[in-house]
């Protein structure tokens, strides 16, 4: 317990296992002032936190996009089912990892909430308003190179985006820093 309140007080990056056993380093998380928004948030920290958004978006984009195009339905109703679901695996994704850390729904549900909305948010606007100005990218089926191609890209293109709305966030002690306070 001391080394990690001498790890928190001193600023260094103890990315293993806690006295809790939860692997910091897989989930992007990191000890210190850096990750509470007291001190300088660094452009790796920023990227964990987004690729951690990003994978539940692609996650619930892709299903999404996968039921539509399964059901016949129309670009709209797809990309709202695909939009609703990266929320959903965006928000379980942190939602599982706090309750891991032994915190109650109630109080996780909020954590979560917190934690990813503007990150999600960010994510789903870029990365689908690339794909609406990707030629044939909304008519391209499943089985088509252009599909996951134009989808790559443009999860690409939210990444780069999004990457420094966290960097900022966590610089101010919101965003996935309040996921953080939660990993001790």
């Amino acid at each position: 317990m001391q080394h990690e309140a001498h790890a928190q007080h001193t600023g260094h990056d103890h990315t293993a296992h806690d006295h809790m056993g939860h692997d910091h380093a897989a989930h992007g998380h990191a000890h210190g002032h850096q990750a509470h928004g007291g001190g300088k948030v660094g452009w790796s920290m920023a990227a964990k936190a987004t690729l951690h958004c990003l994978t539940g978006c692609a996650i619930g984009e892709v299903l999404g996009m996968i039921i539509g195009t399964a059901l016949g339905w129309g670009n709209a109703p797809t990309m709202a089912l695909a939009i609703a679901l990266a929320f959903l695996f965006g928000y379980s994704l942190t939602l599982w990892a706090v309750l891991r850390a032994g915190v109650g729904l109630k109080a996780a549900i909020g954590v979560a909430l917190a934690a990813d909305t503007l990150s999600i948010t960010v994510m789903e606007i870029v990365d689908n308003g690339v794909l609406l100005m990707v030629p044939g990218a909304m008519d391209a089926h499943l089985a088509d190179g252009l599909f996951w191609g134009a989808l790559a890209f443009a999860f690409l293109v939210a990444f780069l985006i999004t990457t420094p709305v966290n960097k900022w966030m966590i610089g101010r002690g919101k965003g996935h820093a309040v996921v953080h306070q939660y990993h001790h």
